[in-house]
């Protein structure tokens, strides 16, 4: 079994409150991180449309358990965060970027989501990334505010780059030095 991630950041919850316990994705997580990140499907943060059976799998050749961190509460998985390499390059093996993060709607407001996205950070500096991206829609305004109260900035905007929910959505590239 892998050793538990344990970020060195500190928890900004309260002291009455749990931290959220955060480690890798085993394999024998597929299935409830494939029912948590339907049930948190959203137009807030979704480019895809939603799920729909038969699901796709949620680990596949591209997307690994090594490639995943969750979040437990109480032993139950509460979110996750993906963080891949951008592209194959070679020229850009320094880069990790978060690709996907997803919190249950019964653990927001618990620091679940900052955790996880300080622990991308850690985990991305640990595997030697000198920089960590990610990609939020601009009208996320609690993912932008999050990510930039990590340290995040945003390095460009891809103008109504979207269509969703009958508007056009601006993609928001953020990223920082680690």
């Amino acid at each position: 079994m892998p050793e538990p991630y344990q970020s060195p950041s500190p928890s900004p919850l309260p002291s009455s409150w749990q931290s959220p316990y955060i480690r890798t994705a085993l394999p024998d997580d597929e299935e409830e991180l494939a029912l948590l990140d339907r049930v948190t499907w959203s137009l807030l943060h979704a480019v895809t449309p939603q799920p729909q059976p038969p699901y796709r799998p949620f680990f596949d050749e591209h997307h690994a358990p090594d490639d995943h961190l969750v979040a437990e509460l109480d032993r139950r998985i509460v979110g996750y965060v993906r963080l891949a390499f951008p592209t194959p390059l070679a020229a850009n093996a320094h880069v990790r970027q978060i690709q996907g993060i997803a919190v249950a709607d019964e653990a927001r407001g618990r620091g679940v989501g900052r955790a996880l996205v300080r622990a991308a950070v850690d985990e991305a500096r640990r595997r030697g990334a000198r920089r960590i991206t990610l990609r939020v829609l601009g009208h996320n305004t609690p993912a932008r505010k999050l990510y930039e109260s990590e340290g995040f900035v945003v390095e460009g905007v891809l103008p109504e780059e979207f269509f969703l929910g009958g508007e056009y959505v601006d993609d928001v590239i953020m990223g920082r030095r680690l």
